[in-house]
């Protein structure tokens, strides 16, 4: 294999991405150099936080390049190699996603073990997708036995995990938030949820009333806006709130407003701590030593939206961004040329 095809960013957005922001290109495929190897992606992950990246401002991980490749998670398998730490036939995550063959240096690469969970897993729910669950619910805003848990986005990648932790983490109810009917009766008959709130019908703060007479403890917030509004406004003295993503806002033309509430989680000595998972890829090991268990003997139940093929990928991402997938958006790249 000397070309591969890869998704370059061609404008940066103004508002809402569209097709024309991404293009198409082949290009051809450098030597492998001394320690490296070639993979041929068989699956990418597709994120919300790749929106941030379109834009050139400043944040936590840099922007992407106008007229480079985008770059996220992947699986692949190893079709050549000048590393004898891995193998060819080898199964490796990595981050050069959006392409069908990356050229990498070995130490960039992590061989995942297929006979404890299939390959997507290590994408999702034995990825960040999961390990983000975790820290956020045993380490950024910790669950206690007893505790009221709300979720936004809960029928997404991480939330549909994180109601299910949760739950293992001694949770006494645990209420999701999602958009439609179809999603809101996914949380309560696949994912475990108590209850459901449709964000779509309006009226959080009532719907939110309803569900937790008594209000919530811990907020997992993947949404920001209205959503950590309503969470303020029912969160009881020593509440903790995980701040881990802030959709509603991703393809605003002006920062929205922020909360009109905040005093509440003053006077109720409330925690609102961010949180980003690159920065506890040690805790991997500890994570897939419980969810790989969970996943074998179906405790922990995962969904997966798949796009076919890498020319389906820009379409992937505007998915995610509008809420079409239920769990994780995926993207399974072809492996005839």
């Amino acid at each position: 294999m000397t070309v591969s095809r890869e998704v370059h960013l061609a404008s940066r957005p103004t508002g809402t991405p569209k097709p024309e922001d991404f293009e198409l290109v082949a290009v051809p495929l450098p030597e492998l150099g001394e320690d490296q190897i070639l993979v041929r992606n068989t699956w990418m992950s597709v994120d919300p936080y790749m929106r941030g990246r379109m834009d050139d401002v400043p944040s936590y991980m840099p922007p992407f390049a106008l007229g480079a490749a985008l770059e996220g998670s992947a699986i692949g398998e190893v079709v050549a190699s000048r590393a004898a730490s891995v193998p060819v036939g080898a199964t490796v995550s990595h981050f050069l996603g959006w392409r069908e063959y990356a050229v990498l240096d070995a130490g960039a690469a992590t061989v995942v073990d297929t006979s404890i969970a299939p390959p997507t897993a290590y994408l999702g729910a034995l990825g960040a997708t999961g390990l983000t669950a975790y820290t956020a619910l045993t380490r950024t805003a910790p669950v206690k036995e007893g505790d009221v848990v709300l979720v936004s986005a809960a029928a997404g990648a991480v939330g549909s995990i994180a109601g299910q932790l949760a739950r293992q983490l001694g949770a006494s109810r645990v209420i999701g938030s999602a958009g439609g009917p179809d999603k809101t009766k996914k949380l309560l008959d696949v994912f475990g949820y108590d209850a459901a709130l449709d964000h779509r019908r309006g009226d959080l703060p009532g719907q939110l009333a309803e569900a937790a007479p008594e209000g919530i403890d811990v907020y997992l917030d993947a949404v920001g806006g209205d959503h950590l509004q309503a969470a303020i406004g029912a969160i009881r003295p020593g509440g903790r709130i995980a701040m881990v993503g802030a959709i509603s806002g991703y393809n605003a033309l002006r920062p929205a407003p922020g909360p009109d509430n905040l005093f509440r989680a003053a006077a109720h000595e409330v925690t609102l701590r961010g949180m980003l998972v690159s920065h506890h890829f040690h805790l991997f090991p500890e994570w897939i030593g419980k969810a790989a268990g969970w996943l074998a003997g179906g405790t922990l139940r995962t969904e997966e939206t798949v796009a076919d093929g890498i020319e389906r990928a820009a379409d992937a991402l505007l998915g995610v961004l509008a809420g079409a997938n239920t769990g994780k958006m995926l993207v399974r790249l072809g492996t005839d040329r």
